[in-house]
């Protein structure tokens, strides 16, 4: 039964956007922007399926994305589908399958295209991002973060933002003083919640007397272990009891700031040790994004080697996203695609015309035909020209306005 009544049809599902033409051609030319920029770099681009099996989609991913993929049974199977929520597991089912059995060499894919949500992220944004990235598969050195990182920041430029603030971390600090204090996972939960907010007065309170007073000073640190490169020595004085993993973790903070010099990154980098996004999912480097003007990250990512393991191949990785809409959204002069003026051609089906337009839109020209008993002419539809019969041939001309 047709519940809906004729206003109800005019509204969207929330977070559902429609583009009118305008915000479409920006978006669109913003997309081929970054796919160019994408290509320059050496990354090739792949397709994954809008529709995929359940478990395909959340191979090593958080019970976020789970809560984020809606679902569909699959009528000739039985099994769950999801709509990707996020493209990551696919394309790394992709280098798995289908690109690092060649050879062990370095693989860079990237990919653009819409993934669908089943809530808004937080309390705002779209259910239907339009999601552009890279992941480079085959390589475990931060030269690779670094290149990933490199590129991240292209991409925002590329979107006409100038203002890009980089923040680092890693999420081997919290998981090495998390095994050397052996919390159980509940602790281990409240402590990272509380962790993202810089609650500092709660992680006060939650270790204090659920490990030893050095090590318990050693979580509350992380809350203002954050700023530039100097943090990472403040760090090691501070967390110098810690244990060897958290010392490689940070050895590696400090050897991807080095090897983003070669990149000169026109933009701010900070490192901050209480970030942890993604900490299930990432195995090392976290990143993400941020411009002026707006609370959440642009893009996001970090490394997340073995990803590969379920499909049959584990594989060093690292990679990052971003929300092409957002991008577009905060860029209002951004530009849009170029729509060449168009040619007017009267209704009429003689042959000669529809070879004359034929031959026209082959050259580039845009043609908008007229149609039998239409309101407007030519000038409504926004042509500057129009196809006129002069001496038995039909010959382009500057539109008569009648003015």
């Amino acid at each position: 039964m047709d519940v809906m009544n004729s206003a109800d049809r005019w509204i969207l599902p929330a977070g559902i956007e429609e583009l009118l033409p305008p915000e479409a051609r920006r978006l669109e030319a913003l997309q081929r922007t970054v796919s160019d920029l994408f290509a320059g770099w050496g990354y090739d681009l792949v397709i994954p399926p809008y529709l995929d099996y359940l478990e395909s989609l959340l191979t090593g991913t958080s019970q976020d994305l789970d809560l984020q993929t809606l679902k569909v049974i699959d009528q000739p199977s039985g099994r769950l589908l999801g709509l990707r929520a996020d493209m990551t597991p696919q394309v790394a089912r992709i280098d798995a399958r289908h690109m690092s059995s060649r050879s062990d060499a370095p693989v860079r894919l990237c990919y653009v295209g819409p993934v669908f949500r089943a809530l808004p992220n937080r309390f705002v944004g779209s259910r239907t991002p339009q999601q552009a990235g890279a992941e480079l598969y085959g390589h475990a050195g931060v030269e690779s973060d670094a290149e990933i990182l490199g590129l991240l920041v292209e991409t925002v430029r590329a979107g006409g933002i100038d203002q890009v603030h980089l923040d680092i971390g890693h999420v081997g600090v919290f998981r090495a003083l998390v095994a050397q204090a052996n919390l159980s996972a509940p602790v281990e939960a409240q402590l990272f919640e509380a962790l993202q907010r810089k609650a500092k007065s709660e992680i006060e309170d939650l270790v204090e007397g659920a490990m030893s007073p050095a090590l318990a000073d050693q979580f509350v640190a992380l809350c203002e272990l954050n700023g530039g490169v100097d943090v990472l020595a403040k760090a090691r004085t501070q967390l110098s009891s810690a244990n060897e993993q958290l010392g490689q973790a940070l050895d590696e903070l400090e050897a991807v700031h080095a090897a983003l010099g070669r990149f000169e990154l026109p933009c701010a980098v900070q490192f901050d040790l209480a970030e942890l996004r993604g900490y299930r999912y990432h195995a090392g480097l976290v990143f993400a994004a941020f411009v002026p003007g707006y609370s959440q990250e642009v893009a996001r990512g970090g490394r997340y080697d073995h990803i590969g393991e379920a499909f049959g191949r584990a594989r060093p990785a690292t990679g990052f996203s971003t929300d092409l809409r957002v991008l577009a959204a905060l860029n209002r002069d951004s530009p849009q695609l170029a729509i060449p003026p168009a040619i007017f051609a009267p209704y009429d089906a003689s042959p000669a015309l529809r070879k004359c337009i034929g031959r026209l839109r082959k050259q580039g020209e845009r043609v908008i035909e007229g149609l039998p008993g239409q309101h407007g002419g030519a000038a409504e539809l926004k042509c500057d020209r129009e196809l006129t019969f002069v001496g038995g041939n039909w010959v382009v001309s500057e539109l008569n306005t009648g003015n």
